[in-house]
């Protein structure tokens, strides 16, 4: 599995730094995000370091039906399924991407515009 040492959640992942991981498989983990947006905010991260969705290759794809599986399992774990949740992904820059590592945001507990 690729890291990158200097990655924070590499570094997450590897349990270098610690963390309150709230699920964890042999290909995703889930933490809360440390400055949520709403009731709801997670984080579901790939162990395997992956900058960018540009940067999964294809024969990895199969990874992004996984974690919306995982998704699922969270949102109705939290209890945001059924009234609904955003599953939401930036990519680079103008994307909204901050952290350079493949991850999802899982947030709900409250309503949302568009």
């Amino acid at each position: 599995m690729a890291q990158d040492p200097e990655c924070i959640f590499c570094k997450i992942s590897k349990g270098e730094i610690p963390s309150s991981k709230l699920y964890e498989d042999e290909k995703v983990f889930a933490v809360p995000d440390i400055h949520p947006h709403a009731p709801v905010h997670l984080l579901i991260i790939p162990h395997e370091h992956v900058p960018t969705l540009n940067d999964l290759p294809e024969s990895a794809f199969d990874l992004i039906g996984h974690v919306f599986k995982v998704a699922v399992e969270l949102a109705k774990r939290h209890g945001v399924a059924e009234q609904g949740y955003k599953l939401m992904h930036n990519v680079n820059d103008w994307g909204g991407q901050r952290l350079y590592h493949l991850h999802f945001h899982l947030l709900g507990g409250k309503q949302f515009g568009f």
